[in-house]
Formats: structure tokens, C-alpha cells, sequence
């Protein structure tokens, strides 16, 4: 007889897991929140994280390259919205903002991302938006003796021809005589050719007194990107559970995005009034510029964290602690311009319909492109953060059963810098550099044919004949130091926090009361351009704050029945000013007309909010959602950039005329509402196989 064998489960997993446990975790919850998980995250054709969160209802994120960057929560800007891992807080490379860029995070180490819209007093205030919890894979979420998953993926595009990959392997599992251990490694690499052609045009317009009365756009311009993206990124997590009460976690996550990218320019300005116009049509004399930049980007981010819980007398411990670090570098950042005279241009333009015309009535020869500037950037931003918290949840006889008091602390302490190494020259006088000497004529179809695209610039080729001929070009010594110092900054920021929270059960109603206490200390230091400044002069503006704010909330859940949830919310939150604007500088850029300058200001108030949500959440039968909510934001002192014209006085050392000066300042208030719709469900109601299809849909209005 043939022997037999018992036939083990087969578990088959795919999407419909992690939507059900995205809807679980959006069920059970006492607040606002949506989530995605691993199935939804890593299974689907998304780059990165950005990409992947902006299926959860109001959220979006900002493109760079058609590629998801930044995540934006019901229209509200990044800066304001607080991006944790694990429960961390993540520092931010980019060195302007606090804005977290997420697509170097690539989607494939993720297990989960939840999004909360309404705070509890445990978490970060610094979320008007929401916060952002990005999850990666412990192996008691699997709870196996051991995992593996490997994903290929290969393509093509066809604008460049080119084909990028990409290829990630996940491994781990529980070991040890009880299965107490548990250890994940995920490992992911990618490299993606991109080209993209776009036509721009300025945000700028001409004044209707200076066009006949009609609108007409102040610049034209063509881009053509060409750019390779490589990501490469490691997560291990390991884990010590010797009993139910008891857990102990390290937690160490990688991530790098390296960008090379050429950006070849045509550009049109308006510089004169206009002839032969009607609404749509007409003619005049402009600047033709022909520019070519090379930029490469590196940016990486570092963190571990390690913590634990752990049953301490009636009640449970966590406390954890982390280190992490992100890095901006630009090694190179260099651009030429070469341009004609100010009206050598003459220009047919007609806006009746997209894609818009600007077609010069003739070409001029490349001799008329001469060299305006070459410009070489070279920049480097840091951001390194130290946190620890703790956490005390005690169980308590109250209401009608499950109840729990909550207190905690956490220390963050926060170090940006900012260094830029900036050099411009322009070309020196009795020399001749055109466009002639270093120009291709490449690809000229552009835009499917809708334009010509016209000679460029061989990079290279420039690179070589200023090599040659060095002499050609001379340092603008007083424009190179004014943009290299003036970009400088050293910020700290210490935030040292407390709270009390409870979770009071009723029968069908859950009622999440709690207040947070925030103590902020900042300090900056910039480097103000004086008569005497040069390249090696250090920090010499400087500038300090320190304020308390208190931060009560109640976050409320009532379950009518087992389908149907109804939530409502008043919570409060905190919107701290950039780095940026907050460093003590001053900038004034010569090269503009009228002159302008920019600064920073210390003594910025952050934004403050108070907020209101509601919902109506229907759960269907079979692993489906319909939900209904709206939301309002009021805004106290949120920050806007105003810019003055016509100013005379001294800035930066220099006295100027009519000057352009730019500085963010609060303004008294601001609102933001929405409402946010919410669609999943199965078409069960189909005969099979069509039964297993499903939509997810969602709808949001600011």
C-alpha cells in the first residue's frame, strides 16, 4: 500500500488580508484612524510609502517626477504633519522644512502605515495635520518558525527606452525551546530611469495695464528631465518575549536615495509690450535663455530604537528609546545659462487652447546665446534626533468594564544644520563664450511633437572648455559668499512633554479624555553677511525662544449597534515654524530686479489649532465600509511669507533702494474644513467568478 501523508493548511494571502485588517484596525480604534497594510503596502505597484498611504481617505501626496514625496493630510501643508516609525519620530533631510520625504522609504520594508486624524494625549501635539505611524514587520506579526518572500519586478519605459527594477527579500521567523525570539530581516534595492518633458509656464502674469487689458503669461519654458533614482533600504527587528507581560524589541532601519539627474532648459520672458493682440493671440519681444543643470542628490536615513514592556504592579510599562539621523547631500548642484539680449526674441503667442504656442518668428544663430552665469552648489543638511519616553497604563473599575488610565513623558531633542558651499561667475569682460561653442542639437521632437526643442548644451563639452580656458569666467566674489553664508543655520529644538489620558467604557459608548503639557526650547544660530564677512566667517546672528503649551483633547465612540459606529472628536495640536524661518539670516540676491532680500525671523509663534471631527462608519457584512465624516480646523498665528516692495535701508550690510524684502510672519487666524467619503465593498452579490471582484473608493473635499 502507498504510504499517506496528513496534508498541512494552506493559508493563501493576498490583498483582501490587508484590507480586512485595515478595516479592523479602523473598527476597533477610539479614534480617528485609517490604515494600510502589509498585503496592501508591499503587493501592490507603488515605489514608496508615499505612494502607498494615498488610498486612505483624505490624504494626498506632492509629486516630484510623477513620483509620490510628501504626504499631505486633508490639504493641510507636510511641515504640519508628524511622521513617527514605530512610534519614533522621524528626522526630516530636507533642509528647509520638517517635512518628511518619504519616498526614500521604499514601500517593500513596510508591514503597516496608520494614519491618525484626531490625537490622543499620548501622542505628538506637533500634528495639525495628522500623524503618520509607519510599521515594519516584527515576527510575532507572522508567528511562524520561520518566513520567506522574495519579489522581482522589471519594466520599460517609453519615452527613454529604458527599463528600471527593482528586487526585495524578506526573511525571519521565531526561534528558541518556547518560540520566545523572533528576528525579521527585509532587504530592498531598486534603480529607475526616468525622462519627463514639460512645459511650464511662470506664476507670474503681465499687469493687464501692460497687456492691452488681457492676461498673458510672463514666461515659457520647455524642460526636458533625464534622471536615474536608486533606492536601496534594510530593516531588522528583534525580539525577546519570555512571557505574555513581558517584551523586549531592537529595531534598526536603513534607507538611501540617491538621484543623478541632467535638466535641459528653453525659456522664453516677456520683456516688452505687446502688438497685434486679441484675448487669446498677439506678439512681443522677449529673452531667449538656453540652460542645462547636473545635479546629483544623496539622501539617507539611520535610526535605532529599543524599548520594552513590562508588568510593574497593577499596571504595564513600555519605555523606549532611539537614536536617528537623516542626511541631505548635494555634491554637486551646477548649472549654465547662456542668454540672448533682453528683446532679441520676437514671439507669436496664442492660449486659446492647450498646449499653448510661443513660436519665435525667427531663429536666431547660437553666436546670440552668450554666457550669462555658471553656478556650481554644492550642499549638506543634517538632522539628528535623541528621544525616550515612557509610558504607565494602570486597568481601572470604572464605567462597564475595560477602562484604563494612561500617564507618560517624553524627551525629544532635535539638532538641524544646514552648510552651503555656493559659487556663480559670469563672463569676464572682452571675453566670448556662446552657445555655439558647446551646443548639440539632441532630440528635438518634444512634448509628442507639439514642440521643437532647439539646440542644448553639451555639459560636458562646457565643463571641458572652461577647463581650457579658465580665464573665460569671473568669480562674482561678493554673489558666492552672500549665498553661501546666508543659507548657513544651526538649529536645536528641546521638547520635554508629559501627559494623562484615560479610556472610560460605557456599555456602547468609549470616551478617550486626556491633556498634554509641551515645554519647547529653541535656539539658532545664522551667519549675518556684514561689510567685513568672508567664506570662512562663522555664526554671528543668533537667536533663542522657550514656550509651554497646554494641549486637552476628548475623543469619543459610540457603537449603535455591531455594523454601525458613530465618532466624534475636540482635540488640539501645535504647528512649530521651519528651520529656515526660524534661523536669524539675511540674504539679499543682486541679480534680481528690483533687488531682494530675504530673512528669517526667531521670534515666530507657532500655528495652534483646535479641531473638530465627526463621523458615521457602516461596516458590511462580508469585509466592506461606508463611512461619512467632515472635519473643521481653527488656526491661531499660522505663518505666512510676506514680501514688501519699494523698501530703502541697510540689509545684510548693504544699503539698497526699492528693494524686495520677504519674511514669514504669523497672521491672526485661518480655517480649514472638509467632508471625507468612504467606499469599501465586495461584489458578492455576483455569481462566480466575478464574485471576488471589489471596489475601494474614496472622496474628499476641502
Amino acid at each position: 500500500a502507498a504510504d499517506t501523508a496528513e496534508a498541512s493548511d494552506v493559508v493563501v494571502t493576498g490583498t483582501r488580508a490587508g484590507e480586512r485588517k485595515a478595516i479592523e484596525e479602523k473598527r476597533t480604534a477610539d479614534n480617528f484612524v485609517d490604515a494600510i497594510f502589509a498585503n496592501d503596502v508591499g503587493k501592490l505597484p507603488d515605489q514608496n510609502v508615499a505612494e502607498a498611504v494615498r488610498r486612505i481617505p483624505g490624504l494626498s501626496v506632492a509629486n516630484d517626477q510623477g513620483e509620490g514625496r510628501y504626504v499631505i493630510v486633508r490639504g493641510i501643508n507636510p511641515d504640519l504633519v508628524n511622521v513617527t516609525l514605530n512610534g519614533m519620530t522621524l528626522p526630516a533631510p530636507e533642509p528647509e522644512g520638517r517635512q518628511v520625504k518619504l519616498d526614500d522609504i521604499p514601500s517593500a520594508l513596510i508591514n503597516a502605515v496608520v494614519v491618525t486624524k484626531s490625537l490622543t494625549a499620548d501622542q505628538d501635539a506637533n500634528a495639525i495635520g495628522g500623524s503618520v505611524d509607519i510599521r515594519t514587520l516584527s515576527a510575532f506579526d507572522r508567528n511562524k518558525p520561520y518566513f520567506a518572500d522574495a519579489r522581482v519586478a522589471y519594466g520599460w519605459s517609453k519615452l527613454n527606452g529604458k527599463h528600471p527594477y527593482e528586487g526585495d527579500v524578506q526573511v525571519g521567523g521565531l526561534f528558541g525551546p518556547d518560540g520566545q525570539f523572533g528576528a525579521v530581516l527585509s532587504v530592498n534595492y531598486s534603480k529607475r530611469p526616468i525622462e519627463s518633458e514639460n512645459f511650464q509656464g511662470s506664476t507670474n502674469y503681465r499687469a493687464p495695464t501692460a497687456a492691452n487689458g488681457f492676461v498673458v503669461p510672463d514666461q515659457y519654458g520647455l524642460r526636458d528631465y533625464n534622471l536615474t533614482r536608486t533606492r536601496k533600504g534594510a530593516v531588522l527587528n528583534l525580539d525577546w518575549r519570555p512571557s505574555d507581560t513581558t517584551k523586549i524589541f531592537l529595531r534598526g532601519t536603513y534607507s538611501a536615495f540617491d538621484d543623478n539627474e541632467t535638466r535641459d532648459q528653453f525659456i522664453i520672458d516677456n520683456q516688452s509690450a505687446f502688438t497685434n493682440q486679441t484675448a487669446t493671440t498677439g506678439t512681443f519681444r522677449g529673452r531667449g535663455s538656453v540652460r542645462v543643470r547636473r545635479r546629483q542628490e544623496s539622501d539617507n536615513t539611520k535610526s535605532v530604537q529599543g524599548g520594552g514592556e513590562f508588568a510593574v504592579g497593577p499596571g504595564q510599562l513600555a519605555i523606549s528609546g532611539g537614536y536617528a539621523r537623516a542626511q541631505k547631500r548635494d555634491p554637486l548642484r551646477s548649472e549654465y545659462n547662456f542668454r540672448t539680449g533682453g528683446t532679441a526674441l520676437t514671439v507669436n503667442y496664442d492660449v486659446s487652447d492647450a498646449p499653448y504656442d510661443f513660436v519665435p518668428s525667427t531663429n536666431l544663430a547660437q553666436t546670440a546665446y552668450t554666457l550669462n552665469s555658471v553656478n556650481y552648489d554644492r550642499r549638506l543638511a543634517v538632522e539628528r534626533l535623541a528621544q525616550g519616553r515612557v509610558d504607565y497604563t494602570i486597568p481601572v473599575a470604572f464605567g462597564s468594564g475595560g477602562s484604563s488610565v494612561k500617564i507618560g513623558a517624553k524627551y525629544l531633542d532635535r539638532h538641524k544644520t544646514n552648510n552651503r558651499d555656493y559659487e556663480t561667475y559670469s563672463l569676464t569682460s572682452g571675453r566670448s563664450f556662446t552657445l555655439a561653442n558647446v551646443s548639440y542639437l539632441g532630440d528635438t521632437s518634444f512634448y509628442g511633437g507639439d514642440y521643437s526643442f532647439g539646440p542644448r548644451i553639451g555639459y560636458d563639452t562646457a565643463e571641458a572648455f572652461l577647463a581650457a580656458n579658465p580665464r573665460t569666467v569671473t568669480l562674482n566674489a561678493a554673489g558666492s559668499v552672500n549665498n553661501s553664508l546666508a543659507n548657513d543655520y544651526d538649529v536645536k529644538e528641546r521638547i520635554i512633554a508629559g501627559y494623562a489620558m484615560a479610556t472610560l467604557k460605557f456599555a456602547n459608548l468609549t470616551l478617550v479624555p486626556g491633556v498634554r503639557v509641551e515645554h519647547t526650547r529653541d535656539r539658532s544660530q545664522a551667519k549675518l553677511i556684514t561689510a567685513t564677512t568672508s567664506a570662512s566667517s562663522g555664526f554671528n546672528s543668533f537667536g533663542s525662544k522657550q514656550y509651554t503649551d497646554v494641549f486637552p483633547g476628548l475623543n469619543a465612540r459610540y457603537d449603535v449597534g455591531d455594523d454601525l459606529v458613530l465618532r466624534a472628536a475636540v482635540t488640539t495640536a501645535i504647528g512649530r515654524p521651519n528651520y529656515a524661518q526660524l534661523a536669524p539670516f539675511v540674504s539679499v540676491d543682486a541679480t534680481t530686479s528690483p533687488v531682494s532680500v530675504a530673512q528669517g525671523n526667531p521670534d515666530l509663534k507657532p500655528y495652534k489649532a483646535l479641531n473638530f471631527d465627526g463621523a458615521i462608519e457602516y461596516y458590511l457584512p462580508g469585509q466592506g465600509l461606508i463611512s461619512l465624516g467632515g472635519f473643521y480646523k481653527k488656526l491661531d498665528d499660522p505663518i505666512y511669507q510676506q514680501v514688501l516692495l519699494g523698501q530703502t535701508g541697510s540689509f545684510a550690510g548693504q544699503s539698497l533702494t526699492n528693494a524686495s524684502v520677504s519674511t514669514p510672519l504669523n497672521i491672526d487666524k485661518a480655517k480649514v474644513y472638509g467632508i471625507e467619503v468612504n467606499l469599501q465593498t465586495r461584489f458578492t452579490f455576483l455569481p462566480s467568478p466575478l464574485d471576488g471582484f471589489g471596489v475601494s473608493a474614496n472622496y474628499t473635499r476641502i
